[in-house]
């Protein structure tokens, strides 16, 4: 099984979206419990979604439970990092894209980025809240909705690191690396969203690591009322 397959079931599909929404590996019980499915149907749904390369296993002792097995580790299933686009027919948007970005002046590529970053965060139902940690937590839930996995690394005041193996633009970032300032300019841009009244501007967005998610880092600024 490849990915097109794997997301071409609608079952397998549903399976994957899930898995992405949540912000931590999973379980074969969280998808029965989650889905209302046995137990067993859950396990074979996660195995071929690994097997097509979508998911990928770990183990790990998880606290707090009893019974038979209890002592074992537990299989969990974690999202993959996303490196090219799943699609049929290919339609070679990367070079398109790559034509775009080349006729584009410099400091438009941050303001392309961050238009896109609202349109998703409109897309996504997004809403805004002022504390810096419930507002990023709400991006990373929001973004799960539409099908990419985030979650919040760390957080203060001035500074906040996300985390994501399904970055929107990580495939455009990888064929085009001049991309990486649209890449950027869409966190802000979604941040920005999340965050009312405060500046944000994301200074790192890491894609290169094909064995790993992405982190992105983003500088905050409160802004003072006039």
């Amino acid at each position: 099984m490849d990915a097109l397959e794997g997301v071409g079931n609608p079952e397998l599909r549903a399976t994957l979206l899930w898995a992405r929404s949540r912000s931590t590996p999973v379980t074969a019980d969280e998808l029965a419990t989650a889905h209302g499915v046995h137990r067993n149907v859950a396990r074979s749904r996660l195995e071929r979604l690994a097997s097509a390369g979508l998911l990928h296993t770990t183990y790990e002792r998880r606290g707090g439970r009893r019974g038979p097995g209890a002592g074992r580790p537990a299989k969990l299933y974690a999202v993959s990092p996303q490196l090219e686009p799943i699609e049929f027919p290919h339609r070679h948007y990367e070079s398109l894209i790559g034509l775009l970005l080349d006729v584009q002046p410099h400091g438009r590529l941050a303001e392309i980025g961050a238009e896109f970053g609202r349109r998703l965060a409109q897309s996504a139902g997004l809403r805004p809240v002022r504390s810096v940690r419930n507002g990023l937590e709400r991006l990373c839930t929001a973004l799960g909705r539409l099908g990419y996995q985030v979650s919040l690394v760390e957080a203060d005041d001035r500074h906040a690191v996300l985390q994501t193996p399904t970055c929107p633009l990580r495939p455009v970032v990888r064929a085009h690396p001049e991309a990486a300032e649209v890449d950027r300019g869409m966190w802000s841009g979604l941040a920005a969203v999340a965050l009312p009244g405060i500046e944000t501007r994301a200074v790192c967005a890491d894609c290169w690591d094909s064995t790993a998610p992405c982190r992105i880092s983003l500088e905050l600024r409160h802004v003072s009322k006039a």
